[in-house]
């Protein structure tokens, strides 16, 4: 399933994306897209309802985050050699984990606000791991089952707050609307091969990542046992699993985003973002 929240702020209702492309409204058979409704067993339910006897949703709704309340987003660090390579990351025997604020989710085309102060804004397409069931101390197999399906995401950063303000990456990672996420969030077995995720992202109209998740070092069900070993990991939590080559860091000179910049980014079987960088 491909499944969507989707309303105005503050009336967002849970859906699904039947096989024309069309949104589907869930609200009847279900509160939210939060919590114990993330269980794979519950979202399993949902996919024997035939598409056709749920009401369609406007044309042209809002495209909301596809997890509402999510506890904790996980970071992992460098994940992609030629990524940390080009931004002068060092490659760690284990995963590098930091916390981007719950607060920083948003929707797949909602606008991205630029920090007061802020002059060095990065992007960073990422496929990331939405958890539906707890995971503590889990095992790989454990880890797998944990898995409530996949979504889009985008790692934006602020450099500066980052790296040159007492290098503490959460301080860079955690502004409002730093973490979009979406379109859609999808079940396993509509993404049975998260290792061959094809990742693209543009600026302006100018390819800057592209690649696939085959490149990852760290591959997903290790990732969720990895993280679940130092922090109990709740349905609703989201992991980002790192990002590819190509991030404005990496440019000499680099490259960041100001107000007016349009980032479109995608991800085969995840579907495309596209969102307007703002001052505020």
């Amino acid at each position: 399933m491909r499944l969507v929240r989707f309303g105005e702020r503050g009336s967002e209702r849970p859906g699904l994306v039947d096989e024309a492309g069309a949104i589907r409204d869930l609200s009847d058979h279900v509160a939210t897209l939060d919590g114990q409704y993330l269980d794979p067993d519950r979202l399993a339910a949902l996919a024997a309802i035939d598409p056709a006897t749920l009401p369609k949703a406007p044309d042209g709704t809002r495209l909301c985050k596809p997890v509402d309340r999510i506890g904790k987003i996980v970071g992992i660090g460098p994940n992609y050699p030629d990524s940390a390579k080009l931004a002068g990351f060092r490659m760690n025997p284990e995963p590098t984990l930091f916390l981007k604020s719950a607060t920083s989710a948003c929707g797949p085309n909602d606008p991205i606000e630029i920090p007061r102060l802020a002059n060095r804004v990065d992007w960073g397409v990422e496929l990331a791991v939405v958890i539906g069931r707890v995971a503590k101390y889990a095992g790989v197999e454990d880890a797998q089952r944990a898995i409530a399906g996949y979504c889009l995401a985008n790692d934006v950063t602020e450099r500066n707050f980052q790296l040159q303000r007492g290098g503490q990456w959460t301080k860079g990672k955690s502004h409002d609307t730093f973490c979009p996420l979406g379109p859609w969030l999808v079940t396993p077995d509509e993404l049975p091969n998260p290792d061959a995720v094809e990742l693209w992202l543009d600026v302006n109209g100018e390819r800057q990542q592209m690649g696939s998740t085959g490149e990852m070092i760290f591959k997903i069900p290790y990732l969720v046992s990895y993280v679940s070993r130092f922090m109990r990991l709740e349905p609703g939590d989201v992991i980002l699993t790192g990002t590819l080559a190509g991030v404005g860091l990496s440019y000499d000179p680099p490259r960041f985003l100001k107000a007016g910049d349009r980032i479109r980014l995608g991800g085969s079987g995840l579907g495309e973002q596209d969102n307007l960088c703002v001052s505020i």
